[in-house]
């Protein structure tokens, strides 16, 4: 147990390791049950070893997904990236200027700042991808417009077989569903020295986009999963929620535990395989979970009817660990478990959760403010919600 904890306080752990203490920790929590099952308690010195190695897989899970950061490719820049670097280096607006009457593309201070070269807003995308975990396997797409609307038929598409030369019956009429997803405009402040920009070997576009990255990062997690739709990008949890049986369009259908605040003491993990097959099969077969760490910690515990952990270890260095077979996302933003709290997510997040980005990363200098270091005002325009009411459901700790 001491080299696990050594090795969880070390930056070189990675994805080997996580398997180790996977291991370690079923070994731990074996011989935990197995006291429960004598004594009807476990050892409190055996308890806080489950604890203590649920805990460093944590750790090690989360170090062994940090992106690999690559260093940009060396190409020759183009007249907008020169024009911008003269900006974000000296503050020299007429380069800027002079494209901004040829082509009236690039932006102007009125509007906010400049819009960054597509080179710089790809890189920003780039990590920033890297960073939410919701633009990994959702639904992205890019608008021109402030809002991006979207037609939803909502009792499904008409078709069916017919013969060559058979006459063609009338379709049922689509009942369509106008899906609004407005774009919010979200803003991160990062400073630098004007030393660091007279440096000449800084790769502007790369400094930028991780200055941005983790804020960014953070904040749109934080709106997919909580946001009011208002100020921030509709999240995942603030839709209307009903129970499965009564699920209608526009809700979020939901199965609940029985137990307020936790799991059943019989067999839990079966709430979670009503879970998964409270999704149609379509749906299901790119089925993932999502739910925070402490949550993951607990279901790490848990054993199928054949005495098999049904949580286990990502297979590659770069892969997800998976419950019963599905891959789990951890969201820090996605609640623990408590009375009440709809604690767990599971469905086809890239048809049922939709994000949309306006095209256009803006930029503002601001050498004034907090001298002697200069700030930038970088913003872009984000919106998000549920496109597909049937392709995500939830689990409710609680009787009903």
């Amino acid at each position: 147990m001491d080299s696990l904890e050594t090795k969880v306080a070390t930056p070189t752990a990675d994805y080997d390791d996580v398997l180790v203490a996977f291991e370690a920790f079923k070994d731990a929590n074996d011989e935990r049950l197995g006291q429960i099952e004598k004594r009807q308690s476990a050892d409190v010195i055996t308890s806080e070893k489950v604890d203590r190695i649920n805990k460093a897989i944590d750790d090690l899970t989360l170090k062994s997904r940090r992106p690999q950061l690559s260093a940009a490719t060396l190409i020759e820049p183009s007249e907008h990236k020169k024009a911008f670097d003269a900006y974000v280096r000296k503050g020299d607006t007429f380069a800027l200027n002079t494209m901004e009457a040829k082509a009236m593309s690039i932006g102007s201070g009125q509007d906010g700042g400049y819009l960054v070269p597509p080179e710089t807003e790809a890189e920003i995308g780039r990590l920033i991808s890297k960073a939410s975990p919701f633009r990994e396997f959702c639904d992205v797409r890019q608008v021109s417009a402030f809002v991006h609307n979207k037609p939803f038929n909502t009792n499904g598409h008409q078709a069916g077989w017919i013969g060559e030369t058979a006459s063609r019956p009338q379709t049922t009429s689509a009942t369509l569903a106008n899906l609004s997803f407005q774009t919010m405009e979200l803003y991160a402040m990062p400073a630098a020295t004007q030393a660091l920009l007279d440096d000449s070997i800084v790769n502007i576009d790369d400094w930028m986009a991780r200055e941005v990255q983790v804020v960014f990062g953070e904040q749109e997690t934080n709106a997919f999963t909580n946001g009011d739709g208002i100020t921030a990008p509709k999240g995942l949890l603030t839709y209307p929620k009903v129970a499965q049986a009564s699920w209608a369009w526009g809700n979020t259908g939901y199965i609940a535990t029985g137990i307020a605040g936790g799991w059943p003491a019989v067999a839990p993990s079966d709430k979670l395989l009503d879970l998964a097959y409270a999704v149609k099969a379509g749906y299901r077969a790119n089925g993932r979970f999502m739910m925070s760490r402490n949550t993951q910690s607990q279901i790490r515990k848990f054993k199928d009817n054949q005495n098999e952990y049904i949580w286990q270890p990502a297979m590659a260095a770069d892969g997800k660990p998976t419950l019963m077979g599905f891959a789990v996302t951890e969201n820090e933003y996605m609640p623990d478990i408590a009375t009440g709290i709809f604690g767990i997510a599971f469905g086809d997040f890239r048809r049922g959760y939709l994000v949309v980005d306006r095209i256009g990363v803006r930029i503002l200098r601001d050498p004034y403010t907090a001298k002697p270091y200069v700030l930038f005002y970088v913003t872009k325009r984000v919106g998000g919600g549920i496109q597909d009411f049937d392709a995500i459901k939830m689990l409710k700790f609680d009787v009903s």
